[in-house]
C-alpha cells in the first residue's frame, strides 16, 4: 500500500513537471511566433542634399542656398508654472516676439510649430536651448488614454531650403528666380526663370544624405564597415563668365542713362570676341529676387533673347556683307543719293543727310537707307534669305538661357521682291533679338567665324571637379577677307560716319548705329529702338559689345542714346583694364592734321 502511494507522488510530479515543461514550450512557441514591438538596436539619420550655387568669375556667390529649420514643441509637456520661462528663453533664441509665440501655443493641446523659417545658426542655439529646457525641468511628462507616458520637448527639425541673393538684384534678370514646391513635408526650390531654370536640373541636389547603423546605449550611431552610409550629393554650382565687379558697373551706366534718357530699357552685352564669353550681360530694368513685387513683373524676363524686334540700320553690314562676300558689289563702287528722297514703286526712302552721289562702303559709314536699298537688289531672295539665317537670325543664339525668341525674316520668295529687299536692308520687315545682334556682328570682329555666345564657363561638384560646357565649334560664315574688310569699313563709321562719340584713342573701335520706329496696333508710332553693335580691341584682346535701347523719349537718334552708353562702357573697361589703350596711337589720335592746323 505504502508503495502504491509513493509511485502516484512520482507519477503526480512528473506530470506536474511535463506540463509546466509543455506551459513552458507554449509560452516559448508563442514569443517566437507572435508580432511584437522589440526596441531595435539600429539608428537611422539622414540629412536633405542642397541646391547648387552660382558664382561669379571672381568667386563671388550670387545665389546660394539655406536650409531652414522648424521648431515644434508640445504643449502638453510644459510645465504650466514654467510657461513664461519658455517663452522668453525661446524669444531670446529665436528672436520671435514673446506675444506671438504665447498666441501659437495656445492655438491648440499637443503638438504647435512655432517657426517654419528657422536658420542653420538659430537652429543650432535651439538645439542648445531644447537641452538646457531638459534639464531644468521645464518639460514634463505626460499620460496618454493609453497609460503611455510621453515626454516630446521643444524639436528641431529640418523644414526646406530657401534661396539666398545676398547681391540684391545684381545679374537679374538674368539670374532669374526660382519657385518652391512641398515634397512630403520638406520645401524645395525649383528655378522658373533665367539661370535658375536654364541650369535647374544640374542645380538640384542629387542624393541625401543617409546613415544606418548600430547604436550605442545613448543612441548614437556606431559607423563600422556594417554601416549602411550615402554620402550626401549637392547640386553642381554654376560659375559664369561674368565677374562681379564689371557686372554691378555696368549695370550703374544702364542706370543712369535709362533715367536722362527716359528710356523703357536699355540692354547692354559686352562678349570676348574669339571665345565668346559674356563678360557683362545688364539691363536696367532688374528686380530683387529675394523680394519679388507686383510692379517687378515686367522686368522678369530677360529681353536680351526675350524681346524680338525691328533692328533698323544696325542690319544694313549683314547684308553688305552678303554681297561682298560673293563679289556682288566693290566697296569703291559709286551709288546714287538721289539727294535724300528716292521712290521705289508705292514707297519713298528718305535719308537723314542728303548725299547724290557716295561710294558704297559710305553707305554704311552714313546709313544710307536709299543706298542700301539699292545695293540690296543685286541678292535675289534664296541668297538673301538664306544668308541672314547663316549670320544667325531665326535661330537661337545658343546662349545658356530659356525662352528665346529667334525673330523672323522674310521668305525667299518675298524677297525675290525689290520692295521686300529694300525694307529688309535697312532692317524693317524682320525681327530679332539684342543677343542675336551681337553674335551677328561679332562674325565681323572674328575672322569671319560665327561663334554662340556663353555666359557660364563651367560646372563644378562638391569635390572641386570641373565639368565643362560644351562648345558648339564655329562656323565660316564669310571669308576671313571679308570680315576683315567689314571691320575697316566699320572702323571709318566710328571714326568719320554715325559713330564717332565712340571713337577712343589708341583702340580700335569700330560699329554701326541703329534707329528704327515702333511698331504699335498694326502701324509705326513717333517711338523708336535705337541700337549700337560694335567692337573694341587693344593688342591683345577684343571684345564685341551691342548696346539696345527702348523707346528713348527725350533724344531718339541711335547717335546720341545708344553710342554713349557703349562709349561708357569701353571707358569702363579701360578703367578696369579690359582694355590697354596703344599710347603712340592715342598720342597720334590727339595730334591735328595739317587741314585741321590751316583750319585753326
Amino acid at each position: 500500500m505504502r508503495h502504491s502511494n509513493k509511485s502516484k507522488k512520482i507519477l503526480a510530479l512528473f506530470l506536474l513537471l511535463m506540463f509546466g515543461f509543455v506551459i513552458f514550450l507554449a509560452v516559448m512557441l508563442y514569443t517566437a511566433l507572435h508580432k511584437r514591438d522589440i526596441p531595435s538596436i539600429y539608428s537611422e539619420d539622414t540629412a536633405k542634399a542642397q541646391r547648387g550655387s552660382i558664382i561669379s568669375a571672381d568667386g563671388f556667390h550670387i545665389a546660394t542656398t539655406q536650409k531652414l529649420y522648424k521648431a515644434v514643441v508640445n504643449t502638453r509637456n510644459i510645465d504650466p508654472g514654467k510657461e513664461e520661462l519658455f517663452v522668453q528663453l525661446f524669444s531670446i533664441y529665436s528672436g520671435m516676439d514673446p506675444k506671438e509665440i504665447k498666441e501659437r501655443l495656445h492655438t491648440r493641446k499637443g503638438s504647435v510649430t512655432l517657426s517654419y523659417h528657422i536658420s542653420p545658426k538659430e537652429a543650432m542655439y535651439l538645439k542648445t536651448l531644447a537641452f538646457e529646457l531638459r534639464r531644468l525641468g521645464v518639460f514634463i511628462e505626460y499620460e496618454t488614454p493609453n497609460g503611455d507616458r510621453i515626454l516630446q520637448g521643444l524639436n528641431i527639425l529640418e523644414s526646406g531650403e530657401a534661396r539666398q541673393y545676398p547681391y540684391g538684384n545684381l545679374l537679374t534678370p538674368l539670374l532669374g528666380y526660382p519657385r518652391k514646391i512641398e515634397e512630403d513635408g520638406y520645401t524645395r526650390v525649383y528655378g522658373i526663370k533665367g539661370l535658375e531654370k536654364f541650369f535647374d536640373e544640374e542645380l538640384n541636389p542629387q542624393q541625401n544624405k543617409t546613415q544606418k547603423a548600430l547604436r550605442d546605449v545613448n543612441g548614437y550611431l556606431i559607423l563600422n564597415k556594417q554601416s549602411d552610409v550615402k554620402r550626401q550629393i549637392n547640386g553642381l554650382t554654376v560659375k559664369l563668365n561674368i565677374p562681379i565687379l564689371l557686372q554691378s558697373r555696368v549695370e550703374i551706366i544702364t542706370d543712369q542713362i535709362k533715367q536722362k534718357l527716359q528710356a523703357d530699357e536699355i540692354i547692354a552685352t559686352v562678349m570676348e570676341s574669339k571665345t565668346g564669353k559674356i563678360i557683362a550681360l545688364a539691363s536696367s530694368n532688374r528686380f530683387d529676387p529675394n523680394h519679388i513685387r507686383v510692379q517687378d513683373y515686367p522686368s522678369l524676363n530677360a529681353n536680351v533673347i526675350e524681346y524680338s524686334y525691328e533692328p533698323g540700320s544696325v542690319i544694313k553690314p549683314i547684308i553688305f556683307s552678303l554681297m561682298l562676300d560673293r563679289g556682288l558689289i566693290n566697296p569703291y563702287d559709286m551709288v546714287n543719293g538721289h539727294n535724300g528722297r528716292f521712290t521705289m514703286g508705292t514707297k519713298t526712302i528718305v535719308d537723314e543727310h542728303a548725299f547724290s552721289m557716295l561710294s558704297a562702303e559710305d553707305v554704311l559709314v552714313y546709313s544710307s537707307n536709299i543706298g542700301i536699298a539699292q545695293l540690296a537688289q543685286k541678292l535675289n531672295g534664296v541668297e538673301f534669305t538664306e544668308g541672314l539665317k547663316r549670320f544667325g537670325f531665326t535661330h537661337f543664339s545658343g546662349i545658356d538661357l530659356p525662352y528665346e525668341k529667334r525673330g523672323s525674316v522674310p521668305s525667299s520668295a518675298q524677297l525675290n521682291n525689290y520692295l521686300y529687299k529694300a525694307i529688309t536692308a535697312y532692317g524693317y520687315g524682320m525681327r530679332a533679338n539684342p543677343m542675336q545682334l551681337v553674335k551677328a556682328f561679332n562674325v565681323f570682329n572674328n575672322g569671319g567665324k560665327l561663334i554662340n555666345p556663353m555666359v557660364v564657363e563651367a560646372l563644378y561638384d562638391d569635390n572641386g571637379r570641373i565639368i565643362p560646357m560644351q562648345i558648339q565649334a564655329p562656323t565660316q560664315v564669310i571669308a576671313p577677307a571679308t570680315a576683315e574688310r567689314m571691320k575697316q569699313i566699320l572702323i571709318k563709321t566710328v571714326n568719320v560716319g554715325t559713330g564717332t562719340i565712340a571713337k577712343t584713342p589708341g583702340l580700335e573701335v569700330g560699329g554701326k548705329t541703329g534707329t528704327a520706329h515702333i511698331a504699335k496696333n498694326g502701324a509705326y508710332v513717333n517711338s523708336y529702338h535705337t541700337s549700337f553693335i560694335g567692337f573694341a580691341n587693344d593688342s591683345k584682346h577684343n571684345y564685341t559689345i551691342g548696346i539696345t535701347v527702348i523707346e528713348p523719349r527725350t533724344v531718339y537718334f541711335a547717335s546720341i542714346t545708344a553710342v554713349p552708353v557703349f562709349k561708357a562702357i569701353v571707358d569702363l573697361m579701360v578703367e578696369e583694364k579690359y582694355l590697354t589703350p596703344d599710347p603712340a596711337a592715342a598720342a597720334a589720335a590727339s595730334e591735328p592734321s595739317n587741314a585741321e592746323s590751316t583750319h585753326l
